[in-house]
């Protein structure tokens, strides 16, 4: 490996290095996080704002297709008029 090489090999380990926040997310200075949601008592934290719902992140579906089946006629499947 020449001299390049390691150069950038150890500037990429201090980016990667510096990249990771442990502290918890605050709003930058002079502004506040977002208004209560519309029916909500007070607001949410940050914690609750980055963390993904339920139908962000679904859960994963590992049943399988077991036998084939026709499809049944769908009265509501027309074609497009004109």
């Amino acid at each position: 490996m020449n001299n390049f090489g390691k150069i950038a090999a150890m500037a990429s380990l201090a980016i990667l290095s510096a990249c990771g926040n442990r502290g918890t997310l605050e709003p930058p200075k002079g502004q506040s996080l977002p208004p209560a949601a519309y029916g909500e008592a007070e607001r949410a934290t940050s914690e609750e704002l980055t963390t993904p719902s339920t139908q962000a992140q679904p859960e994963r579906s590992d049943e399988l297709l077991r036998r084939s089946e026709k499809r049944q006629d769908d009265k509501f499947d027309l074609p497009p008029p004109g």
